[in-house]
Parts: C-alpha cells; sequence; structure tokens
C-alpha cells in the first residue's frame, strides 16, 4: 500500500485527483449545477399536472349540461315570458335557415342537398339552446367545423367569407348568448377556446382561404359570452338577494312571535301565581279556620298546600327561562280592565280624542266574573290598539266600546284618518302590535279582527270568551 509523502505547508503544487479530488471547488460548483437542473424539472413537474388537470376540467365542463335542462326565463310569473325565448329560437330558426341554404347554394356552389342538411345542422340547434345550451353547441360547432372543412373542396371558394360563413357568425353569436345565460364560467372558458383553436387550425389548413374571419367570431364570442354571462350572475346575485331577505323576514316574524309570547306567558305567570298563593294559604289555614277537622284531612290540606308551594316553585323556574338576561321583573300588579280610565286619559293627553262607550260602573259589572287572564288580554289588546292610533293616526277621533255577547266579551276600537303616518304598524305600542293581539287571543280561545276602514282609519275588534277555553292550536 502507497502512501503519499507529507507535504510541505507552502507547498501550493494541485494534489493528485483521488476520491477526496471531487471535493474539489470546480467539482462542487459542477455538483451544484446539476442539482440545480434537477430541482428545475422536479419543479416543472406539478405545473405540468396541474395544466393537465386544468384541461381535463375544461373537456368535462363541456360535456356537462347547463341548469339541469331549465330553459330561459322559467322562474318569470308570467306564462307570456316563460314562453318568450321558445318563440325567439323559433323565429332565429325560420329567418336562419332558408337564407343559410342559400348562401351555400348560390355563393359556394354547394350542391342543395347538402346545403340543407348543413344549414339544418348550424341553425336547428338552436331551438335546443334554450334549455340544453350545451348540446345544442356541440351540434352547430360540429357542423360549423365539417362544412368549412368540405367547402375546401367546393370550387369558387376565392373571395368567400370562410371558414365561416356571415350565417353562421350571426347564429354562433346567438349560441353565444345562450350559453352566456346558462353555462357555468368553466363551460364558457372552454367553448371559447375551442372556437379559437378551430380558428387557428383552418388558418393553418388554407392561409390562402383564410379571410380573417376566425379572429371575428373568435372575438365576438368572447365578448357576447362576457357579457351575458355578466347579467346572468348579475340577476342570481339579486335573486339569492331577495331569496334571503325573504328568509330573514320569516325568521324575524318568527322571533317576534317568539318574544310576544314570551312577555304574554310572564305576565300571566303573575295571574297563575295569585291563584296559587291564594290555594297554598286557603289550604294551610284550613285545619285552623274549619273546628273539628279530622286527621286525614288535614293531611289532604298539608298535602294541597305543598303542591301549590312546589307548582309555584317550577312556574318560576319557566319564568327565569322566558325572561331575557336584561329583563327585569315587574314589581306592579298587572293591569285590567279597572284601569281603563286611566289608560284612555294618557291616550287623550297624547292627542288622540278617544270616547268611551260606558262607564266605570258599567264596566265593573261586566268584570263581575271575568278570569283574570281574560282581563289582562282585553287591557292588553286596548292598550295596543289605543298606542297605534298615537303613533298611526295622531289626533284622529276615536272610539272605544265595551260590552256583553252572552259567553263573550268584545271590544271595539274605532279610529278615523289621522293627519300623518309615522311608523310601520307592527312595531308599535307596548309589545309588537298586531302580533301581541293575536297571541292573547288565541290564548283565550277568542277571535280577533283588524282592518282598514273604506273612508280611512282603522277598526280593532276583539271578541273573548267570559270563562277561559283552550287556546287554539298555534
Amino acid at each position: 500500500m502507497k502512501t503519499e509523502p507529507p507535504r510541505d505547508r507552502d507547498d501550493k503544487s494541485p494534489r493528485p485527483r483521488g476520491r477526496r479530488g471531487l471535493l474539489q471547488p470546480g467539482s462542487l460548483r459542477g455538483a451544484l449545477d446539476r442539482a440545480g437542473a434537477w430541482g428545475r424539472r422536479t419543479a416543472a413537474l406539478p405545473a405540468v399536472r396541474s395544466s393537465r388537470e386544468e384541461l381535463r376540467s375544461l373537456g368535462l365542463a363541456l360535456g356537462t349540461p347547463a341548469d339541469s335542462a331549465r330553459p330561459l326565463l322559467s322562474r318569470a310569473r308570467s306564462p307570456w315570458i316563460r314562453r318568450l325565448p321558445h318563440v325567439l329560437a323559433f323565429g332565429a330558426v325560420a329567418a336562419l335557415l332558408p337564407v343559410t341554404t342559400t348562401v351555400l347554394v348560390q355563393d359556394y356552389g354547394m350542391n342543395g342537398a347538402l346545403a340543407g342538411a348543413f344549414a339544418t345542422a348550424q341553425t336547428a340547434p338552436l331551438l335546443l339552446a334554450v334549455s340544453r345550451p350545451v348540446q345544442a353547441w356541440w351540434v352547430i360547432f360540429t357542423a360549423d367545423v365539417v362544412a368549412a372543412v368540405v367547402m375546401l373542396g367546393v370550387p369558387g371558394l376565392d373571395g368567400r367569407s370562410w371558414p365561416w360563413t356571415p350565417m353562421n357568425i350571426v347564429g354562433y353569436q346567438l349560441l353565444m348568448v345562450c350559453l352566456g345565460l346558462r353555462a357555468g364560467r368553466r363551460t364558457l372558458l372552454a367553448v371559447w377556446l375551442a372556437t379559437g383553436c378551430a380558428g387557428l387550425f383552418f388558418e393553418v389548413l388554407s392561409q390562402e382561404h383564410s379571410d380573417g374571419s376566425q379572429l371575428l367570431v373568435f372575438t365576438l364570442s368572447g365578448a357576447l359570452l362576457l357579457l351575458s354571462a355578466t347579467l346572468r350572475e348579475r340577476g342570481d346575485a339579486q335573486r339569492k338577494l331577495v331569496e334571503q331577505e325573504t328568509i330573514s323576514e320569516a325568521e324575524r316574524s318568527y322571533r317576534t312571535l317568539l318574544e310576544e309570547r314570551n312577555r304574554i306567558a310572564r305576565e300571566l305567570h303573575d295571574v297563575v301565581a295569585h291563584h296559587m298563593s291564594l290555594i297554598t294559604v286557603q289550604a294551610d289555614s284550613a285545619p285552623y279556620r274549619i273546628p273539628q277537622l279530622d286527621e286525614a284531612a288535614a293531611r289532604e290540606f298539608s298535602s294541597i298546600a305543598d303542591s301549590a308551594r312546589e307548582s309555584l316553585k317550577e312556574m318560576r323556574r319557566v319564568l327565569s327561562v322566558l325572561r331575557s338576561e336584561n329583563a327585569e321583573g315587574e314589581r306592579t300588579p298587572q293591569p285590567g280592565l279597572r284601569q281603563l280610565s286611566q289608560l284612555v286619559d294618557a291616550t287623550v293627553r297624547a292627542g288622540v280624542p278617544v270616547t268611551m262607550s260606558r262607564t266605570e260602573v258599567e264596566i265593573a259589572a261586566i268584570l263581575a266574573d271575568l278570569p283574570a287572564s281574560v282581563d289582562l288580554s282585553l287591557y292588553r289588546i286596548v292598550q295596543e290598539a289605543l298606542a297605534n292610533v298615537v303613533r298611526h293616526a295622531p289626533e284622529a277621533p276615536t272610539t272605544l266600546s265595551v260590552h256583553l255577547e252572552g259567553a263573550y266579551v268584545t271590544v271595539i276600537i274605532v279610529n278615523g284618518p289621522g293627519r300623518t303616518r309615522r311608523v310601520p304598524l307592527e312595531a308599535t305600542g307596548t309589545g309588537h302590535g298586531l302580533v301581541g293581539m293575536r297571541e292573547r287571543v288565541r290564548l283565550v280561545g277568542g277571535t280577533l279582527d283588524t282592518g282598514p276602514l273604506p273612508g280611512g282609519g282603522f277598526r280593532v275588534a276583539a271578541r273573548l270568551p267570559r270563562h277561559e277555553k283552550e287556546p287554539d292550536s298555534p
């Protein structure tokens, strides 16, 4: 085994090339260059794959039907507007078919039967374009390409428009409008690129006959596709906006209904709690009020009192769920028709002249056996109605009547036309306007009749049972 003789530190002569010589600066630079070239080639692979995927997706787009074969203007309410695209397509075919046939026969010297076949294939699919524009494009595009190739063998082509005849250009642009109004962006891009590729193919195939019509078709097609697609997307955006507004309005109405029901439930809690408290007091005091009460009856009264107290606890739990976080519990008793005169006085001070058809004594007679929930509902209905008059018809003369009709008590509030209308009706009063009235009437099993009067003004009539009934299902 040979050993390298020792070298002086000042010796600058090159070392012999061996296994360690691969680490020389020049060798390292070459290795880095080769590695960089390999890295550039591998970095280009994702771009190639991405291009292939894009081409594949464009090809798939050309085979995808547009919008499930739904015709243009199919959402229109009027049947005449829904039929309009079919009428226009039929008129276009009726106008283009004979003219295209005549042009192919007279200007291009094509056989009559062959010209009729090509003209039919180039124009009749416009009828299909109303509902299936992609399929119609395949037929027309194929017919145009085949006809252009066939025309190369027809004498007298010099000086004529080729590869697109004037009628082909008109029909093809009509098809572009149908496509733009129906198909997606990828499909439109694929159609436009296919049109450009066809023009490039004809330019290479016969430069002496090409007159630049392919450039005109390519430019017009792109412009019409862009314009019609923009109009379609704008219409779709507006339609979705209307749908979202409709959904939002429905959700807002439902939320208002729930809020009003919760508010009514909180008010009725006081009424029920009052009765439950009376039951508790009477049951607890029964052994002291009734002499010689046996032990079994005393236990029964004690059980009744315990059940009443437990029911009150459960009602308070339910009320805590219904009450919002920011809502405070009411400290005053729930009002009724006994406070009707104070309510009328407050309305008069607000600038609305109110006339009552009953005196306080007559109203007190009506309230003799009226359930507390019905009494509260009647008061709230009158309160909402008068609040609406104050806000919608200021200074309008108003009449308020309360009377009995057999097993029912009826309140009617009628106001004349006011000077101005200030705010929407449903958002007025202590609750949510007519929504609150309807819910209160439904909860006690009554009926509500509201509506404008022929000569101006508004009428609210509520008919509630004097004895509570089961509420109607919402």
